[in-house]
């Protein structure tokens, strides 16, 4: 009985650990498989990241290509877009710079929109405060109907504007774009900063009240931090909506110093039948480059600033 019973335990045992060492493999098999399965998930994953930049990035790849391009190489079909059949050549961004007031138009376009910008968050943050504080009936509607104002199109409102523009005598001048600008980024920047403000709770400026500061106080010191990406949002906005306007630009400005990236570029670069293209593109990369830069730079706080106000709103 006794040996019986030994090796009927060390049958037992023995089968235990074929068991345990079955299940331990099929283990690692399985872990091994979903390894597999993840790292290709994951390829795949950055795979079809790579190809969509590479697509996103081939308009501007060949922008820069093209901007150092010799006329022979441009023109002929038979070439490759992509390459330098030809030699290289940096005169066409050089005519940019010596030949044309390019750089002048840039700081007409810097100037006009910091302007714009500081206008625009002067007067939307003000009216979207009191849209998403005070509790009236109208509110709701008000708000709807300001945000109604930005889808009317610049070529309905241009003739309007531009009897206003005479009246205030300020035609072929930065300060008339400055002044009708914000008619078009104010309606929208107080829709995004309404959103925005209702998803900050009214306990934090009631509690700031308490410890002694005013609406204001509470406001600037409380309220403001807190709406911080809506703002930068507003500003990245604003600025490139006013550095791509086109309409308004070309009907209330007509001298050359005076003129923004938008029409100074094409006036200068496009005469008659005669097409500059490569300085053309050279221009659209020089412009592109820092606005795309500062985008990315903030580029969290946008996405934040945009899904917040379609969330709340």
């Amino acid at each position: 009985m006794t040996e019986r019973s030994e090796r009927s335990e060390t049958a037992t045992a023995t089968a235990a650990e074929t068991a345990a060492a079955t299940a331990a493999r099929e283990m690692a098999g399985l872990r091994r498989k979903y390894a597999r399965r993840h790292a290709a998930a994951r390829a795949g994953v950055y795979t079809a990241a790579v190809l969509a930049a590479l697509v996103c990035a081939l308009p501007f790849l060949w922008s820069v290509v093209s901007a150092f391009k010799m006329n022979q190489d441009l023109y002929d079909p038979e070439s490759n877009p992509f390459y330098f059949n030809e030699p290289a050549t940096p005169d066409h961004v050089t005519f940019l710079f010596s030949d044309t007031p390019f750089l002048t138009f840039v700081v007409n376009s810097l100037i006009v929109g910091a302007a714009v910008v500081a206008i625009t968050l002067l007067l939307a943050l003000p009216a979207a405060y009191s849209l998403a504080r005070l509790d009236r009936p109208w509110g709701t509607p008000m708000g709807i109907a300001i945000f109604m104002v930005y889808l009317v199109p610049p070529s309905l409102l241009f003739l309007s504007l531009t009897r206003v523009v005479v009246a205030l005598h300020l035609e072929d001048t930065l300060w008339s774009m400055i002044v009708v600008y914000p008619t078009i980024t104010v309606p929208v920047s107080v829709w995004l900063l309404i959103g925005f403000l209702k998803a900050v709770p009214k306990d934090v400026e009631e509690q700031a009240m308490v410890d002694g500061y005013s609406r204001l106080g509470a406001f600037l010191r409380t309220v403001l931090p807190l709406v911080f990406p809506g703002i930068v949002a507003v500003v990245v906005f604003s600025f490139t909506l006013t550095s791509s306007e086109f309409v308004y630009a070309l009907a209330f400005v007509s001298a050359s110093p005076e003129m923004v990236v938008s029409t100074g570029v094409p006036t200068q670069l496009v005469r008659g039948d005669v097409f500059f293209w490569q300085s053309l593109q050279a221009s659209t990369v020089i412009t592109a480059v820092p606005i795309a830069f500062l985008f990315n730079l903030f580029l969290d706080r946008f996405v934040t600033g945009f899904t917040m106000g379609a969330v709340k709103t």
